[in-house]
């Protein structure tokens, strides 16, 4: 087991990060991942099948498309989709992947953890990417406190 926020410090040093259900709006949470990505440094990918541009940026239609492959990818999608993604991260060799979980549901399912595990892709299964380092804001440190006594992400990872 290692602690969240260590396996978030891990996949968070990585240069070249995805994230999968980056829309048209920038409201979503998933913009919200990708744009503080962008802001601190990281070379960003935005992944979604229904549109060629997201965030002013190029938005591939699955992870498997983006040259040169990423070092890993946070997955903000529905959890069925979840599983479509993660897939195709198994294909792409990507060594990490990052299911989010804030306030709603989150992109976390059993089918998708367990495919991670099995095709050894580290997996981060909850918590955002914004409450923690330098993405993070008290906001979200706040909300990591919270879901983390409730239990809705979790405070260790196994596979990481």
């Amino acid at each position: 087991m290692i602690a969240l926020r260590e396996a978030a410090e891990e996949f968070l040093a990585q240069k070249r990060i995805a994230v999968a259900g980056v829309s048209r709006d920038s409201k979503q949470p998933a913009n919200l991942v990708y744009r503080r990505l962008r802001e601190t440094g990281h070379e960003v990918f935005a992944v979604n099948p229904n549109t060629d541009q997201a965030e002013g940026d190029e938005c591939f239609a699955r992870v498997s498309d983006i040259p040169g492959g990423v070092d890993g990818v946070v997955v903000v999608t529905t959890p069925r989709v979840a599983e479509d993604v993660v897939a195709d991260c198994a294909t792409a060799n990507v060594p990490r992947v990052w299911l989010h979980r804030g306030i709603g549901p989150g992109s976390t399912s059993e089918a998708a953890v367990a495919y991670c595990r099995e095709h050894a892709i580290r997996v981060i299964p909850g918590a955002c990417p914004n409450m923690f380092g330098a993405t993070a804001d008290g906001g979200h440190r706040c909300m990591r406190a919270m879901l983390q006594v409730t239990g809705k992400i979790p405070r260790a990872v196994s596979d990481y």
